[in-house]
């Protein structure tokens, strides 16, 4: 991304890849290439994920099997949040386990309360291949948690259990979207 252009203004937005997706559950790969084709596929996750209002985007969304997310979250505090990782790490944890409305742009129009910490903080590197660290509270905590998951291949529904797994499941059953 050029210094100063607005986060996906380059980029096109792809279809979403949807709960049941085989890319959605898997881990993802590696970046090992930090070239203009990693630069347009970061394009590409801002211009998505702001099309699908959005907080948070991971490569495995839009069939890219590759360990890249982007992010614009508000905190707690409704500080904004902006910027990606690639090659991600969850590398720290903390506070206290909190239960709240998770959604996700693979399973549109649901959410359910899901159990996250309430700090995380990433390391990876930027699309021009320099370290990065990002740490966050509250709800841009969950952020983070929720995109690192992805990329391991893993959903907000496969950390449910008992009541809150049958209802969520019931009610992608019966979502338009679901086949």
């Amino acid at each position: 991304m050029r210094q100063g252009s607005i986060p996906g203004a380059h980029g096109r937005v792809r279809p979403l890849r949807l709960l049941g997706d085989p890319v959605l559950h898997a881990p993802c790969a590696e970046v090992t290439d930090f070239g203009p084709q990693l630069a347009a596929l970061v394009e590409d996750l801002y211009a998505t994920m702001y099309a699908a209002h959005g907080v948070g985007l991971a490569a495995n969304q839009i069939g890219e099997a590759l360990r890249v997310f982007v992010y614009d979250c508000p905190d707690d505090e409704d500080e904004r949040h902006l910027g990606h990782v690639v090659n991600p790490r969850l590398v720290e944890t903390g506070g206290v386990v909190v239960r709240g409305p998770e959604g996700c742009l693979s399973l549109p129009g649901l959410e359910a309360g899901t159990e996250r910490y309430d700090e995380a903080v990433v390391t990876g590197f930027t699309v021009a291949g320099e370290p990065v660290t990002v740490g966050g509270t509250g709800f841009f905590a969950r952020c983070l948690q929720h995109e690192c998951d992805h990329l391991e291949g893993r959903i907000y529904a496969d950390r449910l259990t008992g009541r809150r797994h049958r209802k969520l499941m019931r009610q992608v059953a019966r979502a338009s979207w679901h086949r």
